[in-house]
This record gives structure tokens, C-alpha cells and sequence, in this order.
């Protein structure tokens, strides 16, 4: 691939220049500055709107449903909605049928996504089967390419359990990432405890679910050591556990989802499945409190917290409706449309680009001369309606079909590859 990107801004978390030329060839960025001249065999890319480069995006905690659940997703059409989405890698859960708990399981999603524009990286399953009994061979894992561990959509509960796995993995300086929800507290319930849920007559998860499980691997943290993420973190409280933990020198990191930071409860009023997620939207108090979180540095990233369901699983009484909904194709437009004032783009590129990869220990891309060409092109001043046609995932489960955006994702380059959107 011989390229050359015309007057298009490059946005770091340190700096926005002014509009500049990018050389690329054979995956890698040949030259950067203004004017660079046109050469024989490369194709010119100019854009009628102000475009952004940064380095490429991440999002960590996708849930790919393959092997086992490609009725919902599979590797192929995930890394399609990532690319859309602006996402050169993306670090899958665990939750599939059989879990991905082996380093056989890790093979598996190394060689089937093995030269595709997204690099797709593996969260190895803390537990035999995410089932919270037995430890995993999380050494072996680690040997095969995880990044980190997790039982990802079924927290550990058993206290030992995770004890056992931050010794574990502190001998090789493994992570573990766990989602904070006491199963026994929040269960049966429907979405966030509070005056909405009991306006709808429906049972509620209250904060104490997640802040219980917080204040308890923060204290097996600082007994075991080790490294520990607190991954989808939704309530004022819990916040305040992390940021106290933080200051106090332990070795914690926190990552919150999308659809938490934009909208509240609310929205869960018309009884629509598609709100129904896990963390649940929670009231204005505890929205506030992440908008704060993201502004103090507490939230280390954001995520879309991507997770297919088919018509079948959504299209039910609420009750009886999963959770979770899309969210790669849509992440940078929520970011644009409802937290432009909290998210400027440097700050973006921090909690996209680079924050994901300094928690699980990966190189953030560079926009040098030498440099691999791994990157992201956005037009945040774009208007545009979020329609069907725009889905790239499997699943379609999403409440934003016909949501008008400000914010739009170009494409991608990555690997010697290129993909723009339509």
C-alpha cells in the first residue's frame, strides 16, 4: 500500500497540529510534514471536511461470541464493526462456548484473526470455563498471547479464587480485570435500584452489589499485591473506593462503559430491552460521578462494553430480555455527541489510544517517520443519522437506529491495510 493522506490534522493526547501530509508505504509512515511532495504509484487521499489522524483506537472487553455463539458474532463481522468504529485492536472476553481458558483456546483467536486489519488481542478466563470453581492455567495463557485474565460477564465471587489468582499472576506480572457485581445482591435484578425501578415496579441491582465487590479486591490487592483492573466500574461510590486506593499507591486501574457515561435510568422508562445493560444505567448522581472520574484521571479508559445479543434474546417481555447491547460502530459518536464538553479530542485519544494499552502493557502507536502505520482518521464536526445500513456487527441490538450524531469515523489503516467508510 503506497499512500499519501493530504492536510489532515494530527491529534495526539499531547498535541493537535496543524493540517499535514502522511506518507505511508508497506505499513509503515514514511513521512510526515506540510507540502510533501507526490511520487509515482501512490494514492493521494484529500478530504472535503477537516479530518483528524490519531494513533489507532482500542477497545478492551468486546464480546465476540466465537467460538461457540456465532449466531450472535464471530470473529469475522466484529472486527468488521471494530474497523467501522475506528478500532485497529480490540481485546476479547472470554465468555464463549468452550471459554477461551487454555492456551489452545488462545491459538485458536490468534490464527483466525491472523492478518485482519483489527488486531483482535485475548483476555484469558481466570476460572475453568469462567465457572468461578477451579483456576486456569493462566501461566500457560499468558505463554500463548492473553493480556490479561478475567471471567469477564461472570464476575469471581469466590474470594479465595481471586486471592489465588493475583498470586498467580504476580509471578509473571499478570493482570486480572474483573467487572464488580456481587451476584448474590444484584440478584434477579432488572436494572439500577432507585426511583425509576420503583416507578416501573421492577426489581432493582443497587450500588452496593458493585461497591461491596470493590472494597473486596481492592483489600485482596493490597494483601496479595499484584496488578488488578476494575473493569465497568457505575457508581459514586466504587469511584471513590478506586480514586482512595489510587492515591494510596495500589497498583489499580478502572475502565467504565460508554452507555454509563452518556445516559441515565431514564431512559429504561418505555420498557425498551435495548437500555438493558450490565452495568445498569444508573440515576444522574452516579453519571456525574464518571463524568468526574473521567475528568480526575480514576478511569484509566472507556469502552463500548460491545455485546451482541440475537432478535431472539432482546425481542422479549424486559424481564425476560438479556443484557447488553452493540457498541463499536457507534463508540466515537456518543463520545462527540453527549460528552464533547467532558472528551476534547486529546482527551479522547487518551482514553481510546493510549490508556488501554498502557493497563495491559501493550506499545501505543506513534505518528513518526519509521513508525508502523496504525491509525485512526475521524471528522468530528460530521453530521450524520445512525441507520441499519451502518451495522457491521452480526447483532443488532441497539437502541441509537436513528439517532442523529455529530462525529464520524473515516476509517482505518493498520497492517499494510486500509479500510474507509462508506
Amino acid at each position: 500500500m503506497q499512500l499519501l493522506l493530504k492536510n489532515v490534522r494530527i491529534c495526539t493526547e499531547t498535541q493537535i497540529t496543524r493540517p499535514q501530509d502522511i506518507r505511508i508505504s508497506g505499513g509503515t509512515i514514511q513521512a510526515v510534514g506540510e507540502n510533501l511532495p507526490m511520487e509515482p504509484g501512490v494514492q493521494e487521499m484529500a478530504f472535503s471536511e477537516e479530518v483528524f489522524v490519531s494513533p489507532g483506537w482500542m477497545d478492551v472487553g468486546v464480546h465476540a461470541a466465537d467460538p461457540g455463539y456465532e449466531h450472535r458474532e464471530d470473529l469475522h463481522t466484529v472486527t468488521r464493526a471494530a474497523a467501522a468504529g475506528g478500532f485497529t485492536a480490540i481485546a476479547c472476553m472470554p465468555n464463549t462456548l468452550p471459554a477461551i481458558d487454555s492456551k489452545s483456546a488462545i491459538s485458536y483467536l490468534r490464527n483466525k484473526t491472523s492478518g485482519n486489519i483489527v488486531t483482535v488481542h485475548s483476555i484469558g478466563a481466570i476460572s475453568v470455563g469462567t465457572a468461578g470453581k477451579d483456576l486456569a492455567e493462566l501461566f500457560d495463557m499468558h505463554h500463548a498471547g492473553a493480556v490479561a485474565f478475567s471471567d469477564g460477564a461472570h464476575p469471581v465471587q469466590d474470594a479465595g479464587l481471586l486471592l489465588r489468582a493475583l498470586q498467580y499472576a504476580k509471578a509473571f506480572n499478570g493482570l486480572l480485570l474483573q467487572q464488580p457485581r456481587h451476584q448474590t445482591i444484584a440478584a434477579g435484578g432488572q436494572m439500577h435500584e432507585g426511583l425509576v425501578s420503583t416507578a416501573l415496579g421492577l426489581k432493582g441491582m443497587p450500588a452496593l452489589a458493585e461497591e461491596v465487590m470493590v472494597q473486596r479486591d481492592l483489600s485482596l490487592l493490597e494483601y496479595t499485591g499484584g496488578r488488578l483492573h476494575l473493569h465497568l466500574l457505575s457508581t459514586r461510590k466504587g469511584l471513590a473506593l478506586v480514586r482512595t486506593a489510587k492515591a494510596a499507591g495500589l497498583p489499580v486501574t478502572a475502565s467504565a462503559a460508554l452507555a454509563n457515561l452518556c445516559f441515565t435510568d431514564e431512559k429504561l422508562r418505555e420498557f425498551d430491552a435495548h437500555w438493558k445493560l450490565l452495568p445498569p444505567l444508573r440515576d444522574e448522581s452516579h453519571r456525574e460521578a464518571l463524568l468526574e472520574a473521567l475528568a480526575d484521571g480514576t478511569l484509566d479508559f472507556i469502552c463500548s462494553n460491545h455485546t451482541p445479543w440475537d432478535t431472539e434474546a432482546k425481542n422479549l417481555e424486559f424481564p425476560y430480555a438479556e443484557y447488553g447491547m452493540i457498541g463499536l460502530e457507534t463508540a466515537f459518536a456518543l463520545c462527540r455527541t453527549f460528552l464533547h464538553n467532558h472528551l476534547p479530542l486529546q482527551e479522547l485519544v487518551r482514553k481510546w489510544a493510549v490508556g488501554p494499552r498502557r493497563v495491559l502493557g501493550l506499545p501505543v502507536p506513534e505518528i513518526k517517520s519509521g513508525a508502523p502505520a496504525e491509525l485512526t482518521l475521524f471528522a468530528p464536526g460530521a453530521e450524520w443519522t445512525f441507520l441499519k445500513k451502518h451495522i457491521r456487527s452480526k447483532s443488532a441490538n441497539t437502541p441509537l437506529l436513528g439517532q442523529r450524531f455529530n462525529g464520524k469515523v473515516i476509517g482505518i489503516i493498520n497492517g499494510g491495510q486500509m479500510v474507509m467508510n462508506p
